[in-house]
């Protein structure tokens, strides 16, 4: 390191230096103290601009909310004390200004594709993101414009380090050292004083607007020092028993003395069109889900996030915990989850009654380190796009069709002779959604009145492609019919769609209500109710009978003596089992955790490799249940493989002679194995063999 630095400052000593009077230097220094006060004004005014893309809309931030905006400019000034430790002023000053405005310049991007801001949840899944080669998120040229600015950032960086002036002070060490401690020692002081005042909010009910009431600073160190679960004052191995023992719903006893299939599909965006008040809609786009709607028991739900976070709704639906008890913006299967040994689901709640239990999801195994979080939560089965031969894509192109979802959910019931439970995730109508006009002749026709050209052609595009999801709900639920086996169906919308909703908007005056609607083919009856995503599960496996899991009992326990969701009463028993299972000392299991993660098997189908042949040029296998994410390996190495179709890739066989084996692997987004064929071994036309004897 010592060479390398040393080889870098003869490169740097060739660069001109810019000579500052000294005068001026020893003046700006000497005045630090103050002048540091106008920078963090303008360094904080930069970022809030970044964040809301809008210049009006940061002064009207300043003006509405100046005790936030202050209290920002104030941790970026404390931040600065800390250039008055070294002498190298200036480095250590840019360094800290370098670094929010990084923070500051990739909340802005993502902005302006989600409605979630940046928080640091987020940098535990650059990873998966940046192995998503040209995806959705991150495409390849952002990806290089992203790596270009921050190798310029990091060379003009090492030049200051080397080149930078060193400061010469009076002020003694001891002094300079006490000023920094009793500014960091007082912000924490300051923080609580204006969060018992409201003039900061202490709990974001909506991350985007927390971070638009309180500044990105604010809310980014809250999703930094909020992480995890705080211990509740009363936790201990008495109160956990007893919040057990009063909660305990008995023995399973099923409504018809035998198992019936659950199906629960995550309805991606899903909001009902005809609730917002300023849609003008030619005709009714969703009639099959009204019909549900109006026939089997129904409601509206009320879920954590909105316009983005749906694994946050799903680790409600599938735990029955809140996110509520967690820090702002932190999503529980990228943290905890991946700590713990096992996870008590509404999966692993089954698994005891011999129920088989599946995901199918058109999308990434690995994204929300999903392929994890669901073995920790007992699933057998996991089938996402990698195990999927997708080939039809929404108009756009930016997501598949669902189509492909109703065979991988047959395919994964029919993969068992015992009753199954099976978790669904869509895409099809997920956003972004485009500003310009897409369909010429639209089925429906959608006018959003007083709204402008860019916002009406998102709501055709969206409402339209809820229109063709309605008619995919009615093939789902034909096909689960078809089968014969006596089963339920719940689906519900993960949260509204990315359109800037607000309270008023909505028929429901609630931008955190999606709706969810159910089916069964054995007479199950009709009774709505208004439901969360923590509890919806777990009041239909009530109404089926079947009770066991810890948070399972309580909620349903909670929802039979009517204690309304949210309240007080409702949510100290929640917190304090919510906490025991998954930081604490698991006082319910006497110690011991009795779920376990399962060895999750990625797909249904076994990948089959049949033939192998040489011929064009080129290597070429057929077989069985390939998809765009096969790779051909040679003898444990990957190869340039090119998908043709579920039956046929190709790949580059320069180097390919008889007794090389050949495997077909399916690769994860990370280029992990998910699942591998069975192997061949080549073997070379005897041509070809005496050819290379020659």
């Amino acid at each position: 390191m010592k060479k390398l630095m040393q080889k870098m400052k003869k490169v740097t000593d060739k660069f001109p230096r810019i000579q500052i009077p000294e005068k001026v230097v020893r003046l700006k220094e000497k005045t630090a103290v103050i002048w540091h006060l106008p920078l963090a004004f303008l360094l904080v005014f930069s970022i809030e601009w970044m964040a809301r893309h809008s210049f009006g809309a940061t002064i009207s931030f300043c003006r509405l909310h100046t005790t936030p905006f202050c209290y920002n400019v104030l941790v970026v000034y404390v931040l600065y004390s800390l250039v008055f430790l070294t002498r190298k002023r200036s480095f250590v000053r840019a360094l800290i200004t370098v670094l929010i405005l990084i923070l500051g310049a990739i909340n802005g991007v993502v902005l302006l594709s989600r409605v979630s801001p940046f928080g640091y949840t987020d940098i535990s899944m650059i990873g998966d993101l940046l192995s998503m080669k040209n995806s959705k998120y991150v495409s390849a040229g952002e990806s290089v414009l992203i790596i270009t600015a921050l190798a310029i950032v990091i060379v003009y960086l090492v030049i200051l380090f080397i080149k930078g002036r060193k400061t010469e002070t009076k002020v003694h060490i001891l002094f300079r050292l006490a000023f920094c401690a009793a500014l960091f020692a007082g912000l924490p002081f300051l923080t609580k004083t204006l969060q018992y005042g409201g003039h900061l909010n202490a709990y974001f009910g909506n991350l985007a607007q927390g971070y638009a009431d309180n500044g990105f600073l604010y809310g980014f160190g809250s999703s930094v020092f909020g992480l995890g679960m705080k211990k509740p004052i009363r936790y201990c191995e008495d109160e956990v028993k007893a919040v057990r023992k009063e909660t305990k719903m008995g023995e399973t006893e099923l409504a018809d003395g035998k198992n019936v299939n659950i199906v629960v599909v995550l309805l991606e965006s899903y909001l009902d069109p005809t609730e917002v008040k300023y849609l003008k809609l030619s005709e009714d786009p969703i009639p099959f889900f009204h019909k549900l709607e109006a026939e089997y028991s129904s409601g509206h739900l009320r879920v954590p996030v909105v316009g983005a976070g749906t694994c946050d709704t799903e680790f409600e639906m599938l735990t029955g915990m809140s996110l509520q008890f967690f820090g702002p913006g932190e999503y529980p299967q990228k943290t905890v989850l991946k700590k713990v040994d096992g996870c008590e689901s509404l999966a692993s709640d089954l698994n005891s009654l011999g129920y088989s239990c599946h995901v199918v999801h058109n999308n990434g195994a690995n994204f929300y380190s999903r392929k994890n979080s669901f073995s920790k939560m007992g699933f057998n089965t996991f089938t996402s796009k990698e195990m999927l031969d997708i080939t039809e894509y929404n108009p756009i192109r930016s997501w598949p069709t669902d189509d492909i979802l109703i065979d991988a959910t047959k395919d994964a019931m029919d993969s068992t002779s015992d009753a199954d439970f099976v978790y669904t995730i869509t895409v099809a109508t997920h956003g972004n959604y485009p500003e310009k006009k897409v369909f010429s002749e639209p089925e429906v026709q959608v006018t959003a009145e007083g709204k402008d050209a860019a916002l009406n052609n998102k709501w055709e595009y969206y409402v339209n492609m809820l229109h063709r999801e309605d008619e995919w709900i009615r093939n789902y639920i034909d096909m689960l019919n078809k089968r014969g086996e006596p089963t339920l169906v719940i689906m519900f919308g993960d949260h509204i769609p990315t359109m800037g909703l607000t309270n008023e908007d909505l028929a429901t005056n609630d931008i955190f209500q999606t709706k969810y609607i159910t089916w069964n083919n054995f007479g199950m009856k009709k009774q709505d109710m208004d439901l969360t995503s923590y509890n919806v599960v777990s009041e239909f496996y009530d109404r089926l009978g079947i009770h066991g899991g810890t948070i399972m009992d309580y909620n349903q326990s909670m929802l039979r003596k009517g204690i309304p969701a949210g309240s007080f009463e409702y949510m100290k028993g929640l917190e304090t089992l919510q906490y025991d299972l998954l930081y604490g000392e698991k006082y319910v299991y006497e110690g011991e955790n009795p779920y376990p993660a399962t060895g999750i098997q990625m797909g249904i189908h076994d990948v089959t490799l049949d033939r192998v042949y040489q011929f064009g040029g080129s290597g070429h296998v057929f077989g069985d249940h390939f998809s765009k994410w096969s790779k051909v390996y040679i003898n444990g190495k990957q190869v340039d493989t090119e998908y043709h179709s579920g039956q046929h890739l190709s790949f580059d066989s320069e180097k390919l002679k008889s007794g090389d084996t050949i495997v077909v692997n399916q690769m994860g987004s990370g280029n992990d194995i998910l699942r591998s064929s069975n192997q061949r071994t080549y073997t070379a036309p005897e041509r070809e063999e005496s050819e290379e004897g020659d």
